[in-house]
């Protein structure tokens, strides 16, 4: 099967939108107007780790966990990901939690490999079990290395000092090659604070969007500590940026201010269809 002959039968009639209704109030939002341009496909670098990717990163894992995700469902997730790649979006968001490796390794045949990022996430919490994650990764995932892959959903004040082992294991492997960078995603302020405190991380997944909603911590709070992480050259990625559904009617605050915000240098978004992707990327480009 060629390529075109791939995306030929992307997936029509998905109306289902990947965000729930909104539970906001009527307030307005109090967000500034943005003072420069932006597009979805701008080319952006991780912190110091050297990675370039585009700013918006396509993600797989909306309701996602044990194995799924509304992505992983429709059952046409490479052909979503081959769209955005055709549209400049060159940075592919998995987790072995999300049941998305394969999706991507299909993927992955049909595009120069070292134009992509792709970013994963590991769930073991015990050494032996994680270096055996990673070869795992690899193989489900049809490549010889991945670029960042990240300790996923911590929420221990003290993770930095428990999961030693794991860190030690991803050193190893990014000394081998294996991962490009390390890094974690955090579900809980003490978390987030511990991984500004550390000089291991490179790459934090933090979760951010002007409401708080599914954030470890009111904006302000959490921004605070971005910053804290920016100014030691860690690559910061947003996800929750439009709240999973709290914002669905107002997706273009929530991307001003994801923008505007100045501590995000890119950020995950789960669209479930080209439409909404091709939704996403217009919309960035007008805020």
């Amino acid at each position: 099967m060629n390529r075109r002959e791939f995306l030929t039968g992307a997936a029509a009639g998905l109306s289902a939108a990947y965000l729930k209704p909104a539970a906001l109030g009527a307030a307005a939002l109090d967000i500034p107007a943005l003072t420069e341009k932006y597009k979805a496909t701008d080319t952006v670098v991780l912190g110091k780790t050297g990675i370039r990717t585009s700013r918006l990163a396509m993600g797989t894992g909306t309701i996602g966990g044990g194995g799924g995700s509304n992505q992983t469902r429709t059952n046409t997730l490479p052909r979503l990901l081959l769209n955005g790649y055709d549209n400049g979006l060159l940075f592919f968001d998995t987790a072995d939690s999300y049941g998305s490796h394969p999706d991507v390794a299909e993927a992955l045949k049909h595009v120069s490999r070292d134009k992509v990022t792709v970013m994963t996430k590991c769930d073991s919490r015990d050494p032996k079990q994680a270096r055996a994650d990673l070869d795992r990764y690899r193989r489900e995932l049809k490549t010889d290395y991945i670029d960042i892959c990240l300790m996923h959903c911590l929420t221990e004040d003290d993770w930095t000092e428990r999961y030693r082992g794991v860190m030690d294991v991803f050193s190893e492997a990014k000394e081998k090659g294996i991962i490009r960078s390390h890094g974690v995603s955090c579900h809980s302020i003490g978390a987030l604070r511990a991984a500004a405190k550390s000089p291991w991380v490179e790459i934090d997944l933090v979760r951010l969007n002007p409401v708080g909603a599914f954030m470890d911590a009111q904006p302000a709070t959490v921004i605070s500590v971005i910053k804290e992480m920016r100014a030691q050259g860690k690559g910061i990625v947003g996800m929750k940026i439009l709240g999973q559904g709290a914002m669905r009617s107002r997706q273009d605050d929530a991307l001003r201010f994801a923008l505007g915000s100045g501590v995000l240098d890119a950020f995950t978004i789960g669209a479930e269809n080209t439409n909404e992707q091709g939704d996403l990327i217009r919309r960035i480009a007008a805020a």
